[in-house]
């Protein structure tokens, strides 16, 4: 009797093979302020806090200090401690990357830090960005791949952008406040809010990392949200092919790409490196297909 059986694409490869092997650190006594340079200059997500000893005792992200920015706390008085979670999610280096992944979704999360051999180890992160490195790495090695290509080829039998964004895009219109767009943000639990005109079209763009580094530079949360924003917005057509899509977010640095449909003005959703992560495929549905075998008792 024929048995479908699922198999994950990510089988047999491990946390070792895309982990990035540097960690961030903050002693629990550092301000705030220390904090966003660190994360800033490291282009990093998380610090990994530390007591005396150094042994790991919580994380603080951009997410926290976010709330801390929303919360009213000085920036200049307010410790790592203060505001830290913990304990900090951890993975090894041998556990399978396909399970990694699922931890950090399940957790809500955007990183795991890499516990060595020692109780008090941290050898390395783990991040969304670096599943979908290794992802697009295996897809311009493989013969099936659609990275690479050129002229006439099936366009059915690869990813699109439409395939794996989020169906809806969190939007502000330009005069609401930076306290507004937190608590959009924070609702939806979304790492970016659209800023739209008095027309509804997409004029800017605010991410955590806009409103840590307003934080920082001393904005108040009555300020109108458009004074921070990123513009113009990075967007693609929705029918990009995935590969494409990641391609121009590595090359541009950026987290997520707004999709539209044939018009640039007409956003229809995003698209974020946690979304392609999830899609566990560099770009074709070769990698979809395989996922899936046949077999007999």
């Amino acid at each position: 009797m024929p048995v479908v059986v699922r198999r994950d694409i990510l089988k047999g490869l491990l946390v070792e093979d895309a982990m990035r092997r540097q960690v961030i650190r903050a002693p629990q006594d550092m301000y705030l302020g220390q904090c966003v340079n660190q994360l800033i200059k490291f282009k990093a997500g998380a610090l990994l806090v530390g007591d005396k000893t150094g042994c790991p005792v919580g994380v603080v992200s951009k997410t926290d200090i976010v709330g801390a920015f929303y919360g009213g706390l000085p920036i200049a008085q307010t410790l790592a401690i203060d505001i830290m979670n913990g304990p900090a999610l951890t993975c090894f280096p041998d556990d399978e990357l396909g399970g990694a992944l699922d931890l950090m979704r399940k957790n809500g999360v955007h990183q795991l830090f890499v516990q060595g051999a020692e109780p008090c180890a941290v050898v390395g992160t783990l991040s969304y960005g670096d599943v979908v490195a290794l992802l697009y790495r295996y897809c311009r090695a493989c013969p099936q791949g659609a990275a690479g290509l050129t002229g006439s080829f099936d366009r059915t039998q690869f990813l699109t952008v439409r395939d794996a964004m989020k169906t809806c895009a969190v939007s502000r219109g330009n005069n609401s406040s930076l306290a507004e767009a937190i608590e959009e943000l924070t609702t939806h639990h979304s790492g970016a809010v659209l800023i739209v005109d008095g027309d509804g079209l997409p004029s800017g763009v605010i991410s955590r990392t806009d409103i840590v580094l307003a934080y920082h530079h001393g904005a108040s949360l009555e300020a109108e949200a458009q004074t921070i924003a990123t513009s113009p917005v990075a967007s693609c057509d929705e029918n990009f092919l995935l590969t494409e899509a990641i391609r121009q977010m590595f090359l541009k640095d950026l987290q997520r790409l707004f999709a539209y449909a044939k018009d640039p003005a007409h956003i229809t959703g995003v698209l974020s490196l946690s979304d392609a992560a999830q899609m566990r495929s560099g770009s074709c549905r070769a990698c979809m297909a395989s996922r899936i075998i046949v077999s007999s008792y």
